[in-house]
């Protein structure tokens, strides 16, 4: 037995199994908010190291399979029942940047608990919470079957929604709503398609589900795949399916919203490219995809450009990079699918460090809006933090964001059809309008004095926290003390920029990686040999 072969079946179930225990530890210890924040954090560092060796052992040996219970003993046959985790290269890289980006959002919050004091803040519910939360995402980018998929789902529905009503307030309780109502359509829609596919092949297993789908006819497929579509297809904010995600996010405490934004809506991009690669190869949905994918960068840049709060506004740029990812995807190419896997990644990233910056950009001027902002360049730090990652989301070279946006526009020009020139042209239109939305930002919050705000004499009475800032307006100078910036969260702000400027030095290496991921995908015997064994 090699090394990496002993250490396989502990490395695979630990990204998922030691969050799960750190959630039952913290709750025990509900009254110890110092141990909790401990375990909290060491749980997820574990979970980074082991998805760490996860990435290296799959780039070096391929694709690993476990089978919980053995069932991959019983006859030959995984059975219909059976649990079984998988470890590709997709789902260590999604492991790697989804650790990365927890851990750092979990030392952003901690920070700024310290800073507040936890004496009136939820911590004790918060930090069990946002463990269970990470539980579901690293189980979802390893199940190897459609239950344990659905059920990383509702894990995560459960969590996000205790995380986005953190505080009861109003407006926090009344997003918490939609967002449940909107996620408990997906789910009865996905746990019908569940009925569905297991109707139609007798498993949930999915690679013995790819293998018999290729007897069941093509009519009964299509209509399969639209339903798991629609699912997959809220849980990424794809539109038409995108309505709920701007009215959502923006009401909930920074760390919940960057954790959002980052990493709840490629989890149903990575329930796409698995459905699309594996369970239904041969591009039948592609040009519904490919129109998708126009309409959402579209609609959601055009909802960035009327925004005036900045949350709102970031939540429908997030909403229109969706696009991005779906146009790489659809294009049912390896070199379509390797960018949009790099632009998963650079998202993941960028998009998450803009979400921070905002928070601190609360703590400094005591809001988010642009009717009150202003001056904000007198802070260089904070200048800098948000400007580095605003131009790599806008595409500007060489960041990570012109590098995956050139990637995807190179693979619709290989295309080559009418469709797919559309995608090219409506990917620049959207680079560009998401620079102009970035670029207003700065000059209104950053460049702008702020006496010259219609709203610069106003401010939030208190910082915005767990529990919700203080909604009443004062007067700019009485606030309370929110103007300097808690060193706790400067620091994982400061590390998460730096991770999207490590995604474009190491683009080349990078790139190289998801071309292999990219092929190992396209060839789906690969992924039934390592669940099935045999030759496939």
């Amino acid at each position: 037995m090699t090394l990496s072969n002993a250490w396989f079946p502990t490395l695979i179930v630990t990204p998922v199994l030691v969050p799960m225990i750190g959630t039952v530890l913290t709750l025990i210890m509900g009254r110890y908010p110092r141990f909790q924040r401990m375990v909290t954090i060491s749980a997820i560092t574990v979970a980074f190291v082991a998805a760490c060796l996860l990435l290296y052992l799959t780039n070096r040996d391929g694709t690993y399979a476990l089978h919980i219970g053995g069932w991959d003993s019983k006859g030959g046959d995984v059975g219909p029942l059976g649990v079984t985790l998988v470890a590709d290269q997709l789902s260590a890289l999604m492991l790697v940047v989804s650790t990365a980006v927890l851990l750092c959002v979990m030392l952003y919050a901690v920070g700024q608990g310290i800073r507040d004091g936890t004496t009136e803040q939820p911590v004790s519910i918060f930090l069990p919470t946002y463990l269970l939360l990470c539980t579901g995402v690293c189980n979802a980018f390893l199940a190897g079957d459609m239950f344990n998929l659905f059920v990383s789902f509702e894990v995560l529905l459960a969590a996000s929604f205790v995380l986005l009503t953190l505080g009861a307030s109003a407006d926090r309780v009344r997003a918490g709503v939609s967002y449940v109502m909107v996620s408990m359509v997906s789910s009865l829609v996905f746990l019908a398609g569940i009925a569905f596919a297991y109707a139609a092949t007798g498993t949930l297993n999915l690679a013995e589900m790819a293998v018999r789908l290729e007897d069941v006819p093509d009519g009964t497929k299509g209509a399969l795949y639209a339903v798991l579509l629609v699912a997959f297809g809220i849980k990424a904010a794809v539109f038409p399916l995108s309505t709920w995600l701007p009215d959502s996010y923006p009401t909930a405490p920074a760390p919940v919203t960057a954790v959002f934004a980052g990493l709840l809506t490629k989890v149903g991009v990575y329930a796409i490219i698995r459905a699309h690669t594996l369970l239904f190869p041969g591009g039948s949905m592609d040009r519904v995809l490919l129109v998708a994918g126009l309409l959402t960068m579209l609609v959601g840049i055009f909802g960035a450009i009327a925004q005036s709060d900045i949350k709102r506004l970031l939540s429908f740029t997030l909403v229109s990079h969706i696009g991005y990812m779906i146009f790489g995807i659809a294009l049912s190419t390896e070199f379509g699918l390797s960018s949009a896997i790099y632009y998963v990644a650079h998202h993941i990233l960028v998009q998450t460090t803009l979400f921070l910056v905002v928070g601190l950009i609360e703590r400094q001027a005591g809001s988010a809006s642009l009717r009150r902002l202003g001056g904000l360049a007198a802070s260089p730090l904070l200048a800098a933090l948000f400007l580095i990652p605003a131009l790599n989301l806008g595409g500007i070279p060489p960041f990570s964001g012109f590098i995956g946006k050139v990637a995807l526009i190179e693979a619709g020009v290989q295309d080559g059809s009418v469709l797919a020139w559309t995608l090219v042209a409506g990917s620049v239109v959207t680079s560009l309008l998401t620079l102009y939305v970035v670029a207003r930002v700065w000059t209104k919050a950053f460049w702008r004095p702020r006496a010259d705000a219609p709203e610069g004499d106003l401010a939030d009475a208190g910082p915005a926290a767990l529990l919700g800032g203080d909604d009443d307006d004062v007067a700019y100078d009485d606030r309370a003390d929110v103007g300097r910036m808690p060193i706790g969260m400067v620091i994982p702000t400061i590390a998460m920029v730096g991770a999207g400027i490590i995604l474009t030095l190491w683009a080349g290496p990078i790139f190289e990686f998801t071309d292999q991921a990219a092929a190992d995908l396209t060839d789906s015997s690969i992924y039934l040999n390592a669940v099935l064994g045999g030759d496939r």
